[in-house]
């Protein structure tokens, strides 16, 4: 399951059909984000699991931005994750641990990163992409883990410990303080991100998904587009990565390896690219039937992810939104024709 390879799963059939995005909001998405909090009241067993998802969200968020939007593939997300997480770690463990800086600064860090990194990426195509950003990925991989007087290498990085957030609210086991931030960070996040997917900027990313070759003739610099969009959604995936080592204050070497990655293109395939919303669902989705199924079967529980994957991409284009897409047209459909009949 690890071992997806996008290849073999054509890059169209995964992004939506071409629409025109826009940030009016409806009162499903306003029911959607008022669902933390019956979580927090009812659910208290799960603040932990729920904060994960969270953090799980909002990295998804940065490659749908990427690919969803841009179409811009790529496999070695996980190199700016973890990224944010060492900055955000290595700070506490010499002696900083004020969260909002240290996300600053971990975002900053990847933005950097992704910055350098966007000129070798964004020139390629799709199979060189794929080959470029894994490269890069598993080279920050092995250098982490030779660098283990930095990094802890494959022992983790242990010793941090976070101050109080607004020198109010303390980091607790329970996990009620990581639960509010981690929402609240995902919320003002998913905000900007949306604006700018709604905006022309946005509208630009779409039409070089649709026609790179094409931009050009209205006046687009698509180059210089993809480096800002690949900057910005590596800054968003170091604050993630941020988070996560804030809160739970451990940085393992695996938040920079092959596997994260991978699974994030598994929480987009799942929940549908292109739509910012499947993002989320896709981690929701995602982290519960890996915590459920676990419970249940530990050792094999990735052949259930897996066939889980395969009916979500057999029953519809788009994930599980592309199929309540495609559900809703159907109705629409049927109920026209009923209306045209009589």
């Amino acid at each position: 399951m690890k071992n997806l390879s996008l290849s073999s799963l054509s890059v169209a059939k995964l992004l939506p059909p071409p629409r025109v995005p826009n940030d009016r909001w409806h009162k499903i998405e306003i029911i959607f984000w008022l669902l933390p909090f019956v979580v927090f009241f009812l659910f208290q067993g799960y603040l932990v699991l729920a904060a994960q998802i969270m953090i799980l969200g909002l990295f998804a968020l940065s490659l749908d931005l990427l690919l969803g939007y841009a179409g811009v593939v790529s496999l070695g997300h996980a190199a700016f994750f973890g990224l944010g997480a060492y900055t955000a770690g290595l700070l506490s463990v010499h002696g900083w641990g004020e969260p909002i800086s240290g996300l600053v600064l971990g975002a900053i860090v990847a933005a950097f990163f992704g910055f350098l990194s966007s000129f070798l990426v964004v020139r390629g195509h799709d199979l060189t992409r794929l080959m470029v950003t894994l490269g890069i990925c598993l080279m920050l991989y092995e250098v982490a883990n030779k660098a283990a007087f930095i990094t802890g290498g494959v022992d983790g990085l242990w010793g941090i410990s976070m101050w109080k957030l607004f020198g109010i609210f303390e980091f607790d086991l329970a996990g009620k303080t990581a639960f509010f931030y981690s929402f609240a960070v995902l919320f003002l996040m998913f905000l900007l991100i949306r604006r700018i997917a709604s905006s022309t900027f946005g509208l630009s990313l779409i039409g070089i998904r649709e026609g790179g070759k094409r931009m050009p003739a209205i006046g687009t610099d698509v180059t210089r587009r993809l480096i800002v969009v690949y900057t910005f959604s590596a800054a968003v995936a170091g604050i993630a990565g941020a988070l996560l080592a804030q809160t739970t204050q451990f940085v393992g070497l695996d938040s920079l390896g092959f596997d994260r990655s991978a699974d994030l293109l598994i929480v987009l395939v799942l929940g549908g690219t292109g739509r910012l919303y499947g993002a989320l669902i896709g981690a929701v989705v995602f982290m519960i039937a890996k915590d459920q199924i676990a419970n249940i079967n530990p050792v094999y529980w990735q052949f259930w992810i897996g066939l889980l994957l395969i009916v979500i991409v057999m029953a519809g284009r788009g994930g599980i939104l592309g199929f309540i897409e495609k559900f809703r047209e159907n109705r629409r459909v049927r109920a026209s024709v009923k209306e045209g009949r009589a």
